[in-house]
């Protein structure tokens, strides 16, 4: 199971001048968790991959924002949520019981050191250039463990179409449907 370490060095790749503050790693240990754990996290992979294509995009965060409530041991369900009407008034105890479960959520996702940790997965197009570097160089088994590489894989094939035009992001959906309804007009593509 992935778990994410916050603060924490004493490996030969990593450097700190600040004794690791702010630094978030993620590290995969097969006998961590516990199988209700373990199928928390399952659950929550399919829920990405069944629902990736829905225009809706979960939070990446997911599997830290759990880790860290359960480290933290704060329940932020405890406050039930607010619910206004259409044309009902905003009062002073909707917005107090609001501010104390957004203040509430925050402290449960703080890490230990202070910081908020974040996924960012931007630098994720990068990926496949860096994996094919690492593969002609010799050095991907070195630096990549499997679990490593299962991920990176099942993190490109989750932001994939599947159709004829491979690696097309979820965000292009509109012009790939043109592209396609312009072929399929056409019989062909009419150039590039």
């Amino acid at each position: 199971m992935w778990k994410l370490k916050v603060a924490e060095g004493n490996d030969p790749y990593l450097f700190s001048t600040n004794n690791f503050v702010g630094r978030q790693i993620w590290e995969f240990d097969p006998s961590a968790g516990s199988p209700v754990e373990r199928q928390e996290v399952e659950d929550a992979r399919q829920q990405f991959k069944n629902n990736r294509r829905e225009g809706v995009h979960p939070c990446g965060d997911l599997l830290m924002r759990i880790q860290l409530i359960k480290e933290n041991g704060i329940d932020v369900l405890s406050i039930p949520p607010v619910r206004l009407g259409e044309n009902e008034d905003v009062n002073y105890d909707a917005v107090t019981t609001t501010v104390k479960k957004a203040l509430r959520l925050n402290r449960a996702i703080q890490a230990k050191d202070g910081h908020w940790p974040a996924e960012n997965a931007g630098p994720m197009f990068f990926t496949p250039p860096l994996l094919i570097a690492m593969y002609i160089s010799g050095t991907i088994n070195t630096h990549l463990t499997k679990e490593h590489r299962t991920e990176m894989i099942r993190y490109i094939y989750n932001h994939q179409i599947i159709n004829p035009m491979r690696l097309v992001t979820p965000e292009s959906m509109p012009s790939k449907k043109c592209v396609i309804s312009m072929i399929l007009a056409h019989r062909a593509t009419t150039g590039l």
